[in-house]
């Protein structure tokens, strides 16, 4: 069983910044790979970054260098580092984890979620 759980979510002015960070506990293992994704009212869950136990990231096209995703394996952490934001970021962020060392975007691959953090971004 795995356990994760997101902050760091708020209120932002357009162009403002914010840290995300999700915090696995439970039966969690290295090569696990952690993703980031996102969900706004109305519409699907979609996939905003990813990271694998290497440290190796992919994100979504949409992010454009403006997100950063980070992992602190000894604290089983990962953030996520929002700056430049847009009212278009406004969503609730997930946390989730693949048992795949080298997961990409896709949510099947991932089979543990937390509960989500809003974020809003006003204009």
């Amino acid at each position: 069983q795995v356990q994760l759980v997101e902050s760091g979510g708020g209120l932002v002015q357009a162009g403002g910044s914010l840290r995300l960070s999700c915090a696995a506990s439970g039966r969690t293992a290295i090569t696990d790979s952690i993703g980031w994704f996102r969900q706004a009212p109305g519409k699907e869950r979609e996939f905003v970054a990813a990271i694998r136990w290497t440290g190796n990231a992919d994100y979504a096209e949409f992010v454009k260098g403006r997100f950063t995703i980070s992992r602190d394996n000894a604290k089983n952490t990962v953030s996520l580092q929002l700056n430049s934001l847009e009212p278009e970021d406004t969503a609730v962020y997930y946390c989730a984890l693949s048992r795949l060392p080298y997961a990409t975007y896709r949510v099947s691959q991932f089979v543990s979620w937390g509960q989500g953090t809003q974020v809003t971004v006003s204009s």
